[in-house]
């Protein structure tokens, strides 16, 4: 993608001002996304030199959920007041520049040292700029996004804290994301402790404005509806005019998501969003290695089923796609799925005029 064209000449007309997209999610099933989207995001004196028929980013923004309470995060939230920043952090990385040497930094985990050992760099890095900002972490996280000159936003989905409780299908509760994870009972609905905690406004303003709003991958409960159970988050995404995009899981996660299909994962997202929100879903028709199949087994994971005609039941139109890879573990192949959403919200931006 040709970044380095000449910026406008006086007088010239300027085309398409490109795609605004939201990305709404947690863990590294966002950040990996992240990755692919930042190759299409243009640089606002650069816009000029893009025809209308590039398809291209002019405002990418992440909103990442903020209830993780283990590890490094877990410690420096309790022990610092601050919201976990661990998801953050990966999204953060993800949008950088010099992703290469920035992870490599800011994912370095101490090994030793008292009180540091167990904590990431990112981490520390962002528990000392929301000490700087008087506690402020969405002014902390907005520095770090200047400091670092990422290609986007990044906004916690509310600067409160929470904490995740789940009912369980046997009518126990369970209490913490950590705990939930940890569960091997089937969670029947999710909740946030408390309930009446805000959303940031710019959360709300991008929502509005976008052209592109994207869930997932990610845990289905503790990474995406956790996102939604944020007052105003689900309805302002039910309001917009954006094209709404479910990207499918490609496995199972033993404690949160075991035996649901693709067709589930949309159901359970629509229940917590009080309603219908997804236009499309991105789901991959690759098949998992025999191998691979047999690993996550020992974890009780799997691939997910897609059963494709009950998607489209629920009025949802599904995009297939080869969209996985396999390495240590199976993840989706960023590029093409990155590739495969602005397409789609580029036709639905040219019907729309």
């Amino acid at each position: 993608m040709p970044l380095s064209r000449n910026p406008s000449k006086a007088g010239m007309k300027r085309p398409d001002a490109g795609l605004r997209v939201v990305a709404i999610g947690g863990g590294t099933g966002l950040s990996t996304l992240l990755k692919g989207l930042k190759a299409y995001v243009v640089r606002p004196e650069y816009l000029y030199a893009f025809a209308p028929t590039d398809i291209h980013i002019a405002e990418l923004c992440a909103v990442v959920t903020v209830s993780d309470d283990g590890g490094s995060s877990g410690r420096l939230s309790k022990e610092f007041n601050i919201l976990p920043p661990g998801d953050i952090r990966n999204c953060i990385v993800a949008l950088s520049q010099d992703e290469a040497l920035l992870s490599r930094l800011f994912q370095h985990r101490f090994k030793k040292g008292s009180g540091l050992e167990g904590h990431s760099f990112g981490n520390l890095f962002l528990t000392a700029l929301t000490a700087l900002t008087d506690d402020d972490f969405a002014e902390a996280v907005r520095l770090s996004s200047e400091i670092l000159s990422i290609r986007g936003r990044i906004y916690p989905v509310t600067t409160s804290h929470v904490i995740l409780e789940a009912l369980m299908e046997d009518g126990t509760r369970v209490k913490g994301e950590t705990k939930i994870g940890r569960s091997k009972g089937k969670i029947r609905e999710l909740f946030l402790v408390p309930s009446d905690v805000k959303p940031m406004p710019q959360t709300l303003e991008a929502i509005a404005s976008a052209d592109l709003i994207t869930i997932g991958p990610g845990s289905l409960f503790t990474s995406l509806i956790a996102n939604l159970l944020v007052p105003g988050v689900a309805s302002a995404i039910r309001k917009s005019s954006a094209l709404k995009v479910y990207i499918g899981n490609l496995m199972t996660q033993a404690n949160e998501s075991l035996g649901l299909t693709v067709s589930d994962h949309i159901r359970a997202l629509n229940s917590h969003a009080g309603g219908p929100i997804f236009d499309y879903a991105l789901i991959n028709r690759m098949p998992v290695s025999s191998k691979m199949k047999a690993k996550y087994a020992l974890e009780g994971a799997a691939p997910i089923v897609s059963d494709l005609e009950e998607v489209e039941a629920l009025g949802v139109s599904p995009v297939l796609g080869d969209y996985l890879e396999e390495a240590e573990q199976v993840r989706h192949v960023t590029g093409k799925v990155a590739q495969d959403l602005l397409q789609l919200a580029f036709r639905a931006k040219k019907q729309c005029r």
